[in-house]
């Protein structure tokens, strides 16, 4: 076993998370040495090998020049994977160049048209994109941000928008399938040094930091987060945050905002290998603190659909059959079941004692309880304003009968 380097930041996902064994298994390609040689996977092997002419061409040095590069950084490159790769040194280069190119074609045929052709088998395919994509945010799947990098600097590949930015061509093609994974804020750090950017779930990851990383340092016994739907009862308002950070909650004069988040087929997968990058590598919890949240925010149907009323869901998923928002409630409980909190900087801990403080007011219970049972439709709320005046009336009837008397 060879000792960990400080650049180690690819592992295996712990077994203890592998709940859902396909949220970390790629489905048509596999990158890096995790997942190499198998045998499903070997129908794209070939593509890669196209890439690579394609890449070539494009390209002002030869192929011995990048296999010379690679060969230079091979102890680097390994250094990055938590395990012993036991290709030897000419596999493990051929491997890590055949890969790393692949990704920078993907990228660059998602971006310039012009690059795609019509005997292109995989970019002629929009599901095999999609599927792509996401093979490309698994951890077991990621390759070593710098090399992606530097392979691009060396080909000095020039389309006509001018010098490419592997930051720019990542940005381009997550933006479209999950707009909330791949925000704008790719584009302010594209100044960031390869030391700074692991690999490409690394970067997602970074692009959703909370904007206020909080440190309570206060140690907590338990959580007590209510539901959405113990919270409405309670008068709590929702409303769909303008931010795109979906680690942004905030609570603010009885108003919860939630930016408002797509939840699809692919959506477990990010956030379980999200949620084992941090466990593996990382020191804040971010991501961790998220699914805890939503896991006890939404803990069943009715919680889902008070946010798709409020227009912060959008839910397109089905987990065994159902159809539905159980289902959403159902994935985030899954994936909290492994999760691992730090007590003592749970990040969302002042928002959640916010909403306990709000729910045992008394007067906030009331006025939610008299306008959800008396004033929830404009008709119910001109029925018991009826009610009133004809009480009063009543009153006033009865008193002047009596004065007459």
């Amino acid at each position: 076993m060879h000792p960990l380097s400080d650049e180690c930041c690819i592992y295996r996902v712990p077994d203890r998370l592998r709940q859902n064994d396909k949220a970390y298994t790629p489905r048509v390609v596999c990158i890096g040495p995790f997942h190499h040689a198998q045998k499903n996977l070997e129908a794209m092997e070939e593509h890669k090998f196209r890439y690579l002419q394609d890449f070539l061409q494009l390209s002002e040095i030869n192929l011995e020049d990048y296999i010379k590069f690679v060969g230079e950084n091979e102890d680097r490159l390994r250094n990055c994977y938590a395990e012993n790769i036991k290709l030897n040194s000419y596999d493990f280069v051929k491997m890590i160049l055949l890969d790393a190119i692949f990704v920078i074609m993907i990228l660059l045929k998602f971006s310039f048209i012009e690059l795609q052709d019509k005997s292109d088998r995989v970019c002629n395919k929009p599901w095999l994109i999609r599927d792509i994509r996401f093979d490309l945010l698994l951890l077991e799947n990621q390759i070593p941000f710098f090399v992606l990098e530097d392979l691009i600097m060396l080909s000095n590949i020039q389309m006509h928008l001018g010098k490419i930015s592997i930051l720019k061509l990542v940005y381009e093609l997550f933006k479209n399938i999950w707009d909330s994974w791949a925000m704008d804020y790719i584009l302010e750090i594209r100044n960031c040094s390869s030391n700074e950017i692991k690999h490409i779930l690394d970067l997602i990851r970074k692009c959703q930091k909370p904007s206020e990383l909080l440190q309570p340092h206060k140690d907590i016994e338990m959580l007590v987060i209510p539901s959405i739907t113990e919270l409405y009862q309670a008068g709590v308002k929702f409303r769909a945050s303008s931010s795109k950070n979906i680690f942004d909650i905030k609570f603010r004069n009885g108003i919860l905002e939630i930016p408002l988040f797509a939840i699809d087929d692919h959506t477990e997968s990010v956030l379980r290998n999200l949620q084992a990058f941090e466990q593996c590598n990382c020191l804040d919890n971010y991501v961790g603190d998220y699914i805890a949240l939503m896991a006890k925010l939404v803990n069943g149907s009715r919680d889902v659909e008070l946010l798709v009323e409020n227009g912060i869901t959008e839910n397109g998923i089905a987990e065994n059959g159902l159809q539905g928002n159980e289902a959403v409630a159902i994935l985030f409980r899954n994936i909290d079941k492994e999760n691992i909190l730090f007590s003592n900087k749970f990040y969302y801990l002042v928002l959640i004692e916010d909403l306990n403080v709000y729910c045992k007011t008394s007067w906030h219970k009331w006025k939610a309880n008299l306008k959800q049972k008396y004033f929830n439709t404009p008709w119910a709320g001109i029925s018991v304003i009826g009610a009133v005046i004809l009480l009063l009336l009543t009153v006033i009837q009865t008193v002047c009968s009596l004065l007459q008397v």
